[in-house]
């Protein structure tokens, strides 16, 4: 008694027509059946569709069939048998741990387990996917032919016994070996046993597995399955399309976001609405939504994103790796700066935070409370204490599901935080499973090491898709994916993406099944799925207008249009249409130019208490860096896992030497193995190993340079000396000059200064040229007093060229004329002066107060 109705599309329908069309279609059918219309029902495939279905209905009056998804109906007639231990789940990171253990101790699969762990996982979840996708084929066969749908299946992947693919089939047998021990009968098998006056299926955006068996299957009930789908290739010659379709192609993904958020603009400006966004590229979706927000337009997300992207998952996530991942300061400061630490002392944790950078601290481990500010070490003490109950090794999973709540305890509520109860209920942390459950013994069975117990939540996190809550129906704008905007009463449709790498390519199954296996197990082939998108395509023409929108390069290479948009092209072309372009409505406005003049601050006369050689630099490189380096005092923030540079190399050596030189031995080269090995050990040795090449290198020149220099009569007096002067006169008498000299020798009564360098000593040599450019060694001589026969020089320490002495000639004087125009360029200062911006050399490149001066603004000034 299987009848099929093919709908079609009228000229000029819209989706209410469309809709009312449906109804009187099958009032009219279940007329002539005999069939009550309120005991038929009406199968769709989504369950959008069933707002605008029953509109429809109540248009006509009188009653009206029960309009569902078949997987609802299931839902409706009955709750689906829980999971016992060992089962099938559906939960994907619960499954996993099943899975596990069903392939423990398996002699075939070990070897993988042993040699790469990582493969394993990735095996492991393609059997939990593909066990997945069995079950819900198993479900829509009728259940008197579950039992040969299974043997079939077994036969087919027993079939091939040798060759490429043999671990994947060998996997996929486990995976149907697990569905069909599963006993429990599942939800939809209460569909084939109901007996409606009529089953009724709506077929649109191709087929429906389970509503095509339940039509089959119906017996003497009388069945009808309305065909809505349109073929794409006929359209403008078989059909003619409701929408006006426009197409609009764009140079780069900005421009393509600019264009599709200005199309979704015009759209509503016209009064086409609601407006449906497709969600066919989620990186420009999100692009676009973001410059909607600008424009205050109300968004309403179908698709949700990933709950690992929310708020309240990054919070959790840092203070997991906080806890488990190593002790890496940078995770510390994250969870302690995220949401759950609202209400901690800001000021104890930003010093916590400067102590680290200032000090180079990548590990907790390098942090004692003992040591630091009160205000600093109270922050520390009470974020070791949050984490306590997840300190220790493996245990359960229940188990670390109830430390990470006891650690959430005393901290911002995370149900407060967006995402926050979501979490909480995916993590098992606010809800707990039914006795019995697979859920349960996953929970009690499953133990973890610190590291797979962070790797599990972020799966789960990753895995599981969040919505928030928003008013659906005060959006004008619904982002929402192509499948579900089929017959959906939208004033527009908005699509980019709409190239050859995003409309149209469909991803190979995700689990264990050749394509071919797949389509003979009743999963959907590759065929039907691109068939399917096609389709789903196609039925955007009912709309009132079509905007699909492209990028025309991706990166340097061509980008070409979908297959789907040059099969509707060419649909077009068939009758002698094109497909008009889109039309940007946007004015252009020329902004007139506006001179930025170069920057230069008033410092009120005020002037730093002490001056070092680096901030004499700035002050005798730019003004106006030295306005912002000296008296505002901003810095960039340091990198805490930025990797090791030649500068921290530099800062190790000083150290190194200073040590050697203060515990001196007989045998000059073991001291300096010595005092190397005992700086490195407060180093990741490995992250420092090409350094320490270097030094090897650099070692045997440094001591045939030492003894080379000790037998002239110089030595080692003194490194490392912090020393202050007051060089100036009045007004200036009481600024002072301070510094660190590197090391300072003696010469049969002549002292030497010297300044280690790692650098390149050529431009060390054109500096100690021109005497009045080098500020550091005559810095040196301030400190120093400037005494007549002082000497100053940089020492060279270079791995590949040896040791090289470039001594300064003169620099007492140079200290002198330094002093003398430091006297005057810091009374200036004092009595007004403004300190200018320069914007000329190299010292432009690397300035971090480039943004602040506007250098760039008023370059061609």
């Amino acid at each position: 008694m299987q009848q099929a109705l093919n709908l079609g599309l009228e000229p000029g329908e819209d989706i209410e027509s469309c809709w009312r069309r449906v109804a009187a279609t099958c009032a009219n059918w279940l007329a002539g059946q005999g069939a009550p219309l309120r005991d038929a029902v009406l199968l769709l495939p989504f369950a959008q569709q069933i707002a605008p279905a029953r509109r429809a209905f109540l248009a006509r009056g009188g009653w009206m069939p029960r309009i569902t998804t078949s997987h609802s109906l299931a839902s409706a007639l009955g709750p689906a048998t829980l999971a016992s231990p060992e089962q099938l789940s559906g939960d994907a990171a619960i499954d996993a741990f099943t899975a596990d253990r069903l392939l423990a101790g398996q002699s075939w699969v070990e070897p993988l387990k042993r040699s790469s762990p990582r493969d394993y996982r990735v095996a492991v979840a393609r059997l939990v996917d593909t066990a997945q996708a069995l079950a819900r084929a198993a479900a829509q066969v009728p259940p008197q032919d579950r039992t040969a749908f299974l043997e079939d299946a077994r036969q087919r992947l027993a079939a091939l016994e040798a060759g490429p693919g043999l671990l994947e089939r060998a996997l996929a047998q486990v995976a149907l070996a697990w569905v069909a021990a599963d006993e429990r009968r599942p939800a939809t098998d209460t569909l084939f046993a109901l007996r409606p006056s009529a089953w009724i299926w709506l077929r649109v955006g191709g087929p429906d597995a389970l509503a095509r068996t339940l039509l089959a299957q119906a017996g003497d009930v009388p069945t009808l399955c309305l065909d809505a789908d349109l073929d794409l290739d006929q359209a403008w010659s078989g059909f003619t399309p409701t929408a006006r379709v426009e197409e609009a192609v764009a140079p780069d993904f900005e421009t393509l976001a600019a264009q599709t958020a200005t199309a979704v603009i015009q759209h509503l400006n016209a009064g086409r609405r609601p407006v449906a966004l497709l969600a066919q590229d989620r990186v420009v979706i999100r692009r676009v939504r973001a410059l909607l927000a600008r424009q205050h337009v109300p968004v309403h997300d179908e698709t949700g994103w990933t709950l690992a992207t929310t708020p309240a998952a990054a919070a959790v996530m840092a203070l997991l790796r906080a806890a488990l991942a190593g002790g890496a300061v940078d995770d510390w400061l994250a969870w302690l700066k995220s949401a759950l630490a609202t209400g901690w002392d800001t000021e104890g944790l930003a010093g916590l935070e400067s102590r680290c950078r200032r000090l180079g601290w990548r590990q907790a481990a390098q942090l004692d409370a003992a040591t630091l500010p009160p205000a600093v070490a109270a922050v520390w003490q009470r974020a070791r204490r949050q984490l306590e109950p997840l300190a220790g090794g493996s245990r359960s999973l229940g188990g670390w599901l109830v430390g990470l709540g006891q650690a959430l305890n005393g901290l911002a509520p995370l149900a407060d935080v967006e995402g926050g109860e979501a979490l909480l209920e995916t993590l098992w942390i606010s809800r707990n499973p039914w006795a019995g459950s697979a859920h349960e013994a996953a929970l009690a069975q499953t133990r973890l090491r610190p590291d797979e117990f962070l790797a599990w939540v972020n799966d789960t996190l990753e895995a599981a898709q969040f919505e928030p809550a928003e008013e659906a129906g005060a959006a004008e704008v619904v982002i929402t994916p192509l499948a579900r905007a089929m017959l959906r009463p939208f004033g527009a449709v908005v699509l980019p993406g709409a190239d050859a790498a995003t409309l149209g390519p469909v991803n190979p199954q995700a689990g264990l099944l050749a394509d071919a296996d797949a389509a003979a197990l009743g999963l959907p082939s590759l065929a039907e799925r691109r068939e399917a998108e096609a389709l789903g395509f196609a039925q955007l023409l009912r709309a009132p207008v079509l905007t699909v929108l492209r990028c025309a390069f991706a990166g340097a290479e061509p980008l070409p249009p979908s297959p789907l948009l040059e099969r509707l092209s060419g649909a077009a072309a068939k009758v002698g249409q094109m497909l008009p372009a889109w039309r940007d409505e946007r004015v252009s406005v020329i902004a007139p130019p506006l001179v930025q003049q170069r920057a230069a601050a008033d410092a009120g006369g005020r002037l730093p208490a002490a001056l070092s050689a680096s901030a004499i630099d700035a002050l005798r490189n730019c003004p106006y860096q030295f306005f912002s380096r000296v008296l505002l005092g901003l810095r960039e923030a340091d990198e805490l896992e930025q990797e090791l540079s030649k500068r921290d190399y530099g800062t190790w050596l000083h150290a190194v030497l200073k040590r050697f030189h203060e515990a001196r031995a007989p045998d000059d080269d073991t001291a300096l193995r010595a005092a190397a090995e005992t700086e490195l050990a407060l180093l990741d040795a490995a992250d420092f190993l090409p350094f320490s090449a270097a030094f090897e290198r650099l070692r045997p020149h440094y001591l045939a340079w030492l003894a080379e220099t000790e037998a002239t009569g110089q030595r080692y007096a003194a490194g490392e000396v912090d020393r202050a002067a007051h060089p100036f006169a009045a007004p200036l008498d009481g600024l002072a000059v301070k510094g660190r000299i590197d090391r300072i020798d003696d010469a049969k009564g002549v002292t030497w200064l010297l300044d280690y360098k790692t650098g390149d000593a050529k431009a060390l040599k054109e500096k100690v040229a021109a005497k009045l450019e080098d500020t550091q060694l005559a810095t040196y001589a301030l400190l120093s007093g400037a005494e007549r026969g002082l000497q100053a020089a940089y020492l060279v320490l270079d791995d590949g060229k040896g040791i090289s002495l470039l001594p300064h000639e003169d620099v007492s004087a140079t200290a002198l004329a330094l002093r003398d125009g430091l006297q005057a360029d810091l009374t200036a200062l004092r009595e007004g002066a403004s300190l200018p911006a320069l914007g000329e050399g190299r010292v432009c490149d690397y300035c971090e107060a480039r943004g602040l001066c506007r250098r760039d603004d008023w370059s061609s000034t």
